[in-house]
């Protein structure tokens, strides 16, 4: 008969817990949910992937994707806090429950390489300027030539 004051405060008070799927509270400030990228303003760098302490993203520049195992994520933000464009995000709110596991993939336009593009254009350029040049003088020189039949 120890446990009857207990049982009946217990059964007269509102429940301790909410009831999950149909109760869901706010969530708090700052909170850090699923995570999600603006793969527009992703430059494929794979600073997130190399700071992930689950490893859970894979970055394939040459190809342009982004994937991530949302299964793996601890949802620390790393990733987010360490992105150069800052292009990675976390909304408020906690993924949904699935029944199979799914990967999030992205696929984005990978930028250009600039620094390849200008040194081949570096060469281009100077083989133009040349060429002119040279063109110059096969013209001077029959010039020359005439000239010196007159005299």
């Amino acid at each position: 008969m120890l446990f009857t004051p207990t049982v009946i405060k217990n059964l007269l008070k509102k429940p301790a817990t909410r009831l999950y799927p149909f109760t869901v509270r706010e969530p708090f400030p700052n909170y850090r949910g699923e995570l999600y990228i603006d793969i527009d303003g992703c430059i494929f760098c794979g600073t997130c992937s190399r700071k992930c302490p689950s490893q859970c993203i894979e970055v394939d520049k040459n190809e342009g994707t982004w994937t991530c195992n949302p299964h793996a994520c601890v949802y620390c933000g790393i990733c987010r806090d360490s992105c150069p464009t800052k292009c990675l995000h976390m909304k408020d709110v906690h993924r949904k429950p699935m029944t199979e596991r799914i990967m999030m993939v992205e696929k984005g336009e990978p930028p250009k390489p600039k620094k390849k593009a200008a040194a081949a254009e570096a060469p281009k350029a100077a083989d133009k300027k040349a060429e002119p040049a040279k063109a110059d003088d096969k013209k001077a020189e029959p010039a020359t030539a005439d000239k010196a039949k007159k005299k």
